[in-house]
């Protein structure tokens, strides 16, 4: 199984009235849980470790985990409030507002991670979770203890404006990479992680030399760069649709990789490290064309299998 660790939380969604004004709809969301979502539609086995609340968001949050076949058996339970993100669409792209003050998942230590893994072959970590703390630290944790044995994949998705302490930051998120097998990043998120006027392809070896075999750079509208340790270098396209809006688009990616790259059983510690360009690129290929479907439709809504 590979486990999702990270948040799950609310999106609300702006939407017309019978009244004509503008109302805030209730959406499943979070970068890791749309991840975790977008692979058991996909057919992977697939859990989710997260804090979740027990008031009605948190309800909907475990219903739509279900709903999608992602196990939930990880799942911390508190009675702390959900995490709310308000999200204002425009031209598509949205923006958040977050109201994540001693929440379910934010206030995670790292004395709730679990000891033991048994049925988990890989980690995919990420998401705001990897910057607001307690739960920042109680991830990073998390990896230590269970990451040296297991495929790791990070997605930071950096957000500058929930980072307070950018020192601090930076020190876990570098021991971070160090210890994740495939790291996936935008191309503002790589220039953030490695200021300066570098090309892409020095700051992308770069990382590399701190640890990870592959690193994914998604570029928007002009499609994926991977980077393989060796020197190796992979370019995927992204594949023209319309687009509705890029809720969700990153995290079903992601979905992607890891589902190609699970089903070529290739998501281990050694499978990683022996990757190719080819199987690189077939990953990427996927997580191009799930993305473009979850792009094509409002919010986050990833493809089922039968859909593609």
């Amino acid at each position: 199984m590979i486990l999702c660790c990270g948040e799950a939380l609310i999106d609300m969604i702006a939407e017309p009235t019978v009244f004509g004004a503008h109302g805030f709809v209730p959406h499943t969301g979070g970068a890791i849980l749309n991840t975790a979502v977008a692979m058991g539609r996909l057919g992977v086995s697939v859990g989710m470790l997260t804090g979740i609340s027990t008031d009605m968001f948190g309800q909907q949050l475990i219903t739509a985990l279900n709903a999608s076949h992602v196990d939930t058996s990880h799942v911390i339970v508190s009675d702390r409030p959900s995490t709310l993100a308000f999200v204002q669409l425009q031209d598509g792209h949205a923006t958040y507002s977050f109201v994540d003050e001693n929440t379910a998942g934010r206030m995670l230590t790292p004395e709730e991670m679990p000891d033991q893994l048994p049925a988990v072959s890989a980690l995919y970590l990420g998401g705001i979770s990897v910057a607001c703390e307690p739960c920042a630290d109680a991830y990073a944790s998390l990896l230590k203890r269970h990451g040296g044995e297991r495929a790791v994949m990070l997605d930071p998705n950096i957000r500058p404006g929930f980072i307070e302490d950018q020192a601090r930051f930076r020190t876990r998120l570098n021991h971070m990479i160090a210890q994740s097998d495939i790291v996936k990043v935008s191309d503002e998120d790589l220039d953030w992680i490695i200021p300066g006027t570098e090309p892409e392809s020095a700051k992308a070896a770069l990382l590399l030399r701190a640890g990870p075999t592959a690193l994914i750079v998604t570029r928007g509208g002009d499609g994926a760069h991977g980077y393989l340790a060796d020197g190796s270098k992979v370019s995927v396209p992204v594949k023209q649709v319309q687009v509705v809006d890029t809720i969700g688009a990153g995290d079903t990616f992601n979905a992607g990789v890891l589902t190609a790259l699970s089903r070529a059983e290739k998501l281990t510690k050694q499978g990683v490290r022996n990757l190719t360009p080819e199987a690189l690129r077939a990953a990427m290929e996927l997580g191009a064309e799930v993305a473009a479907v979850t792009v094509s439709r409002a919010g986050a809504e990833p493809p089922w299998a039968h859909e593609l």
